[in-house]
């Protein structure tokens, strides 16, 4: 059994974007053992992740390297510290979520969600690595970037993430505008229409994050891990 610190639904099913046949996602953060960071061949970034929650889809990734992601304002990592319920926090796990705003940093901000909004962009635009239906793929894919532009710009201009989408109808509106056209030119338009958003808009955020009381936290979880036991 993992040491979870929090656990959470993500994925459509948060988002309000998930249909009957949408799986439900999980997302967590647990603690690796203090003792197993200090030997000879503690966890890769890659060992840093595991999956699976009851054969659904889930993905969770340790202290460590989810602070890192984080700290870089990745979308996926920041939105676990954002959610609306958890499906399982601790002590230190609630403090972790108390401090999700040290973690930000404008330019951070910024270039992560624009450039995961971009890279959701360019892989709908991809013809025959998808599984099942490439059309339904497609679509989700656009859901992805409009969801992403639109959260990035808000939590670049309020200091907030929101995780539900206003406007559900919206998403799914724009995911039929481009399975409709191949060249996803609605996509295109989307994504210049936010460039020109995040340079005329003030951000709220800092230039950089405040890394004092992450650092601060991850120590004490780690000396109280450190015998192995679990202190979350």
């Amino acid at each position: 059994m993992m040491n979870l610190l929090l656990e959470g639904i993500v994925g459509s099913t948060a988002y309000g974007l998930n249909t009957p046949t949408s799986d439900i996602d999980y997302a967590g953060i647990y603690v690796e053992p203090t003792s197993n960071l200090l030997g000879l061949h503690p966890p890769s970034r890659e060992r840093a992740t595991k999956k699976g929650r009851d054969g659904a889809d889930a993905t969770y990734h340790e202290l460590g390297k989810a602070m890192s992601l984080a700290l870089s304002c990745n979308p996926t990592a920041m939105e676990t510290l954002w959610l609306d319920h958890y499906t399982h926090t601790t002590e230190f796990g609630d403090e972790l979520i108390g401090l999700r705003t040290e973690f930000l940093a404008a330019r951070r901000v910024r270039n992560s969600f624009f450039g995961y909004a971009t890279q959701q962009f360019h892989r709908l635009l991809e013809k025959g690595r998808f599984q099942g239906s490439l059309e339904t793929r497609r679509e989700k894919h656009a859901r992805h970037t409009m969801r992403v532009l639109w959260q990035g710009y808000e939590l670049y201009t309020t200091g907030v993430l929101p995780i539900r989408v206003p406007n559900p109808q919206a998403y799914f509106d724009f995911g039929r505008q481009v399975i409709a056209n191949p060249a996803a030119q609605c996509a295109r338009e989307l994504i210049a229409e936010y460039e020109v958003l995040f340079d005329a808009a003030t951000t709220v955020l800092p230039d950089e994050p405040n890394e004092a009381p992450i650092e601060d936290l991850l120590q004490r979880i780690r000396r109280a891990n450190l015998d192995g036991d679990r202190h979350v």
